[in-house]
């Protein structure tokens, strides 16, 4: 008689499967960027310095996080409302409007830059309109947070939206027998569930924001001191042959960007031991 049970997995045990991760995220992920700090090593401290904190580069990191940040909270509020309409109703086009959801993800993002570009300059379709009213979107710092905002959306809707059909509404129904109104009940009962898979999209869209390139450089204008983000410059650089100054603006974007995706991770733990 057996009194244990083996259990016999399709992939092969923790020895083989945890080698072939580590193998894979090195020559994937750390070597790659193991090579920023080698060659930002290469630097001395003092021109690591200067380089990192020229005022021009200084000016590029405001835009480029500020405008992050700034796009990944109009996409944690709206594609929360967009990912609830998608799983709680039933209307004509539903399907349309969800696969127009994942558009960002297919599209090139030069294509991206040069229809927005058009579409919101002096003469397009939406920017003859705002122009008069004295908003400018292309060629300043908005472009760009409409630019990130645009390619950022799918990442919260699509992390939201599965929760969100897997709420059971006899949750909301009891609220309301307690007498809780729409307000109470969304954010006593709903927020918190939501918020852990909420907090993931933010994150997902801020660092897609932050190393987005091609869809920004058409409508940003890219004007030094105003809307120049730290990815061109470091384009330029690499243009110019200063390999060096280009690893260094790099490493600044990797150490900022773990730094507040650990921030969110922790935010997202606390979050999940809340809502339990």
């Amino acid at each position: 008689m057996k009194l244990f049970k083996v259990q016999k997995n399709v992939l092969p045990g923790f020895g083989p499967t945890m080698a072939y991760t580590l193998l894979y995220l090195s020559f994937i992920v750390l070597i790659p960027l193991s090579a920023l700090v080698f060659k930002s090593a290469g630097m001395t401290w003092h021109d690591f310095l200067d380089t990192i904190t020229a005022p021009r580069v200084v000016a590029s990191y405001r835009v480029t996080f500020g405008m992050a940040l700034l796009a990944a909270l109009v996409n944690a509020l709206f594609g929360t409302l967009v990912a609830w309409v998608l799983a709680r109703y039933d209307f004509f086009g539903k399907k349309i409007v969800d696969a127009l959801v994942d558009l960002p993800f297919a599209l090139p993002t030069a294509v991206a830059g040069i229809t927005l570009a058009t579409i919101y300059s002096g003469n397009g379709w939406i920017g003859r309109y705002l122009e008069p009213h004295g908003i400018k979107v292309a060629n300043t710092p908005l472009g760009i947070l409409v630019a990130m905002t645009f390619i950022g959306l799918p990442f919260v809707v699509r992390t939201v939206q599965p929760v969100v059909e897997e709420l059971d509404s006899a949750i909301e129904e009891a609220a309301a027998c307690l007498g809780a109104n729409r307000w109470q009940t969304f954010r006593m009962v709903i927020l918190p569930l939501l918020l852990p898979s909420l907090l993931t999209g933010f994150a997902l869209s801020f660092a897609r924001a932050v190393g987005e390139y091609g869809s920004i450089i058409f409508i940003a204008g890219n004007m030094p001191m105003v809307s120049e983000i730290t990815p061109l410059l470091i384009i330029t650089k690499l243009e110019q042959y200063d390999y060096r100054g280009a690893t260094a603006l790099a490493l600044v974007m990797l150490l900022v960007s773990f730094s507040l995706l650990f921030v969110i991770n922790q935010l997202q733990r606390w979050s999940r031991r809340f809502a339990g």
